[in-house]
């Protein structure tokens, strides 16, 4: 492991560059530029702000601008996690001709795309805090918690990434097969509701990595209140352990790249 991150160090510079033209290539030539990094979570929010909307009809109540803030910043860390890894599903397949023919650590590919997404992150990111700005929720010292889970978004979604990569360049249709459960997997993670909105499965909701970070991020922001100490532990022991394995795995699995490919 540690030879493996000595290597990926040394080639840092193809890695900030191969990030950069991913930048680039997704907002070359577009009317929007950079407003496309804010669509997708925009979209996302207007989507639960329905469904929120909905729900608080429904029980004889009215949506307060808690419930749209915590829509909101649970929105732009669940449309990185779905941009990175589909983007990364395909990053070893779309630079097929590179993978054959030059060596450098090819876990740079899936990595420029998750870094690539955490650019789109911080741009929304800024955006929308205009925004939460006005709904005058403040800040309390338990933001400090915010960068944590934020390490651990990055961690468990670039192992993730590799993995999905890895397995897509031997079996083609794991792109096909990350699609459709990125596509519904919205509503089995606490993204436009929160767990504790269903006693009966907020367990099994908070067992995905993900909806304990979402709901950690919701904690510390929204409800300015410390995470949950169990499910902080909880969710970086997986992006940890999700992250190193999936490079020891995807290192491991890189002689065949070439032939497989």
């Amino acid at each position: 492991m540690g030879e493996m991150i000595k290597e990926l160090f040394e080639y840092r510079s193809l890695l900030i560059a191969f990030t950069i033209r991913n930048i680039h290539m997704k907002y070359k030539q577009t009317v929007m530029g950079f407003l496309w990094a804010i669509f997708m979570p925009s979209i996302i929010v207007l989507s639960g702000v329905v469904v929120k909307g909905a729900m608080a009809t429904l029980s004889g109540h009215s949506l307060d601008i808690s419930q749209f803030a915590s829509v909101t910043v649970k929105s732009l860390p669940w449309a990185f996690f779905v941009g990175a890894l589909k983007f990364s599903t395909n990053s070893l397949v779309g630079n097929m001709e590179l993978v054959k023919k030059i060596y450098f650590p090819r876990e740079v590919f899936p990595f420029s795309y998750v870094l690539g997404q955490l650019f789109d992150l911080f741009i929304a990111s800024l955006a929308f805090t205009v925004i939460l700005i006005f709904t005058k929720l403040g800040i309390s010292s338990h933001i400090i918690w915010l960068p944590v889970l934020i390490l651990f978004l990055v961690l468990f979604t670039a192992g993730l990434g590799m993995l999905l990569a890895c397995g897509n360049l031997f079996y083609r249709d794991v792109r096909y097969i990350v699609d459709v459960i990125l596509t519904f997997g919205i509503f089995f993670t606490p993204v436009f509701y929160e767990a504790s909105m269903f006693p009966q499965w907020e367990t099994a909701l908070l067992l995905n990595p993900i909806g304990a970070i979402l709901e950690s991020i919701n904690r510390v922001v929204v409800l300015q209140k410390a995470p949950d100490v169990i499910w902080l532990v909880y969710a970086g022991f997986w992006a940890i352990i999700c992250f190193f394995g999936s490079w020891y795995i995807f290192h491991k699995t890189e002689p065949l790249f070439a032939e497989k490919i």
